[in-house]
């Protein structure tokens, strides 16, 4: 009777261990052509639809190119009212022309300004307001990227991208947040960061600072607002997207730009894509979300829950000069 439990069990055990080993495997297979993390390619299909934010306000700076002006084109189709920011002004026209030429009835507001004049956010908030009479969602999506190693970088490269990518949002969002604490709105700050605000990207040391500093602020942000019941914070991170991005990164010299274009067989994760996800990252009111292709989403997985091992040994093996070159420029 024993020797007939024991092998009972044996089975029980063999196919919980086939079981267990065959969803491995698929999960592994899936994993290898997800551009997502597990969350957001869920919600994706099953949870809130980017229609839900059909009617409110959304700003969005950085919107003349790039992921801003794609998303742009994600939420004209859910039928948001959009205020468009940005420093050119022709590219702004632009992209609300196409955004009334998704949705016919689209509405629509251009609002440029640079995102490094503090003093002017004030009133840039009051356009808006006098504009919609409200603003549901901001969206600090304004930014430039770096290329120079790390003891070559000038201090004043330094300042100048602090003030774009860190300063210029953080203020902004001050100025909502006091708006949304006024009116008594749930408000909603959305921050595209990067895969350099989770790892350290060699080669971009201000700009890997800047998006960390990001993080730090936002998370700050979340936590208060956690406890005092006022708005949602959701921290966009992508991997590398073919947009323009890199032609005007800062380099190691003021004033230097690093003017890379994308190639069309880089393989890059499309704009489309990431605004795409990036809208049901909004809808969905998720905390943080991970857009980007292997192996840099591994490499995320791996330096979250991982970290130690990640450190020690894998940073090593992966991270070398030309393989780097390589993920970033999509070859």
């Amino acid at each position: 009777m024993m020797f007939h439990t024991t092998f009972g069990l044996l089975d029980d055990l063999s196919v919980c261990a086939g079981a267990t080993a065959t969803a491995l495997l698929a999960f592994i297979a899936w994993f290898k052509f997800a551009d997502a993390d597990l969350t957001v390619l869920f919600k994706s299909r099953f949870g809130r639809s980017v229609g839900s934010l059909k009617g409110k306000v959304v700003w969005i700076t950085g919107a003349s190119s790039g992921i801003g002006e794609y998303l742009a084109y994600e939420l004209a189709k859910a039928g948001a009212c959009l205020v468009l920011s940005g420093t050119n002004n022709e590219n702004l026209a632009f992209v609300k022309d196409r955004c009334c030429g998704i949705q016919e009835d689209a509405e629509v507001m251009v609002l440029p300004f640079d995102i490094s004049d503090f003093p002017s956010h004030e009133f840039q908030l009051k356009k808006v307001l006098a504009h919609y009479g409200k603003v549901d969602i901001l969206v600090n999506n304004a930014g430039r990227s770096q290329r120079a190693a790390f003891g070559e970088i000038d201090i004043q490269t330094d300042k100048e991208m602090f003030d774009i990518n860190v300063f210029g949002s953080v203020s902004l969002a001050r100025h909502v947040m006091r708006y949304f604490e006024s009116a008594g709105i749930r408000g909603h700050m959305v921050v595209t960061s990067s895969v350099a605000g989770k790892l350290g990207v060699p080669f971009s040391a201000t700009y890997t600072g800047s998006k960390h500093a990001l993080h730090g602020y936002f998370e700050c942000l979340r936590i208060e607002s956690a406890v005092t019941g006022g708005m949602d914070v959701t921290m966009v991170v992508p991997g590398p997207v073919r947009s323009r991005i890199r032609e005007r990164a800062y380099t190691s010299t003021p004033g230097q730009v690093y003017g890379l274009e994308d190639t069309p067989d880089a393989k890059l994760l499309s704009t489309e894509r990431c605004a795409r996800l990036m809208a049901v990252a909004i809808a969905n009111k998720l905390d943080e979300v991970w857009i980007s292709e292997n192996p840099l989403l591994l490499l995320l997985y791996l330096s979250q829950y991982m970290p130690a091992i990640f450190r020690r040994f894998l940073i090593k093996v992966i991270f070398t000069k030309q393989r780097i070159s390589k993920i970033r420029e999509g070859r």
